[in-house]
């Protein structure tokens, strides 16, 4: 029976690229905090909308296969790519002598400028000549950095997150903010505290970004599928939807027509962002909120928790070696812990993702996540232990091997036990600890409770409320094992007692 579901199996399968069947392309963006190219739409938080994934789809439409999203933080979306996680990334990727070097690029899609955004109450600052003498911010890594970059008379800021800049420009610590046309639009212009100003300043072009020497065929088709969409007036119409068609597309496509498309994208989001205004609408969001918190949470704690797990039962092992074992076996145990100590968490992290590919281990983010946190925090534990440890007298040891007991059986049942009564509060608080640490993970496209705050509050410029409603779920979840510590020390405490009465 076996064998013929086996030869069943390998049937079907070879009938399915007859059948025109193929792997959908998996393209990969970070959508956590990027209006208006992919974005979690505010009026329904399940829907991914943006400009970008409607050229996506409509591409994948013409070169006959499914397009399949990948989400990835920003700095993690090269390494990725490079990595093989993913064919391509669409991200708002700046076509610069540099990029095009270290990856292979399709034809442009977008070709736009870099504009200012400043407060409505400002005046003066209407032109990039006159940015002399202000603090200005940006993204990094943009040609908007490049050219502020070599103006001595300019204090520069850059930013990881557009909503970031935003923030800090409406708050008075910018300003003005020098930034790629399509942001400029939707953080600025859709703020009624923000306005743009000015004429465009330079000229970029985005692409899609490919590995280097792979995916040939598919960069061609996508090529193909571009021209097709120049042609017959598709990008046009995407873009006029996001009210994003500028005379730079015109001039670059030589499409010259004016069609009556209304910009009901555009529209949308605005209709989404002004409707969040308001305390009853804002409550209202903030119920909506505690769906995605929850999975956010649930994600936390099913990281820390198996990632604790690894670090107690590897901290104890290398606690016992350099405790008791031979000679050698303490050195590499102290090797690891020094070594691991001494190196950040994020290195760590993100080496065990994108690192350990290059020679042929293939992690999940899950697993790559517990692995990167139990490796580090067993090094912690592992110091905890040996203090434990060390706090039970030689005696204990002497005795226990005195009433016939193996070396083995003193440590598991008089040592240990005794040790594990000190360690017991230690171990809470790195749990904690952990618990706050698991954030470090969203970088490798795990959606914990910090990569939901980020996207929640860069979603709806609300900070305030959603970072407490997420500092709150990361109280709940430590508030619990606070609990349960307390009552494992009370109940080793009268144990204890017990022994010593007997």
């Amino acid at each position: 029976m076996i064998s013929f579901l086996i030869r069943l199996a390998l049937c079907l399968a070879s009938l399915l690229p007859a059948a025109g069947w193929s792997a959908p392309v998996r393209w990969a963006s970070d959508g956590t905090s990027n209006v208006p190219y992919l974005f979690h739409d505010p009026a329904d938080q399940s829907r991914m909308a943006g400009f970008e994934n409607d050229i996506v789809t409509e591409l994948g439409r013409r070169i006959g296969r499914d397009t399949e999203f990948v989400q990835n933080d920003w700095d993690g979306l090269i390494p990725g790519l490079q990595r093989g996680f993913y064919e391509m990334v669409i991200d708002g990727i700046e076509m610069t002598p540099e990029h095009m070097e270290a990856l292979d690029f399709s034809k442009p899609y977008y070709v736009t400028s870099e504009r200012i955004v400043v407060r409505r109450d400002q005046a003066g600052l209407d032109s990039f000549e006159r940015l002399g003498g202000h603090t200005i911010g940006t993204l990094k890594d943009t040609l908007a950095e490049r050219m502020l970059r070599e103006r001595a008379d300019v204090t520069l800021r850059t930013y990881d997150e557009e909503s970031n800049v935003f923030a800090d420009l409406r708050d008075g610590r910018l300003d003005a903010v020098l930034i790629d046309g399509p942001i400029a639009l939707y953080y600025g212009e859709a703020d009624p505290m923000l306005r743009l100003v000015g004429p465009p300043v330079g000229q970029l072009s985005y692409g899609i970004a490919f590995r280097k020497g792979a995916n040939v065929l598919l960069r061609q088709k996508m090529d193909a599928a571009i021209e097709s969409m120049v042609r017959d007036g598709s990008l046009h119409r995407i873009l006029a939807r996001w009210n994003l068609w500028t005379p730079e597309m015109a001039e670059w496509t030589g499409d010259h027509a004016e069609p009556a498309i209304s910009p009901d994208e555009w529209t949308r989001y605005l209709n989404a962002i002004r409707k969040s205004q308001g305390m009853k609408a804002r409550m209202e969001r903030y119920v909506g909120f505690l769906p995605l918190i929850f999975r956010g949470a649930l994600m936390t704690l099913a990281v820390s928790a198996c990632a604790m797990c690894l670090a107690v039962l590897l901290g104890m092992i290398l606690a016992l070696l350099r405790r008791y074992g031979p000679g050698w076996a303490g050195l590499l145990a102290g090797l690891y812990i020094e070594v691991v100590r001494g190196t950040p968490l994020l290195i760590q992290i993100l080496f065990i993702f994108y690192g350990l590919p290059a020679i042929g281990v293939r992690l999940s983010p899950f697993v790559a996540g517990v692995l990167g946190l139990g490796l580090n925090y067993a090094a912690y534990e592992a110091e905890n232990y040996r203090a434990g440890l060390q706090s039970v007298a030689r005696g204990q040891m002497e005795a226990a091997t005195a009433l016939n007991m193996t070396h083995t059986q003193a440590l598991r049942y008089v040592v240990v036990p005794q040790a594990f009564r000190v360690v017991v509060p230690v171990m809470t608080n790195d749990f904690i600890s952990l618990l706050k640490d698991s954030s470090l993970v969203s970088i490798i496209t795990l959606t914990e409770l910090s990569q939901t705050y980020v996207r929640l509050s860069s979603t709806y410029f609300d900070y305030f409320g959603t970072g407490l409603m997420v500092g709150a779920a990361y109280l709940l979840l430590g508030l619990p094992f606070v609990r349960l510590a307390k009552m494992a020390e009370r109940r080793l405490a009268v144990s204890e007692r017990r022994s010593v009465r007997n």
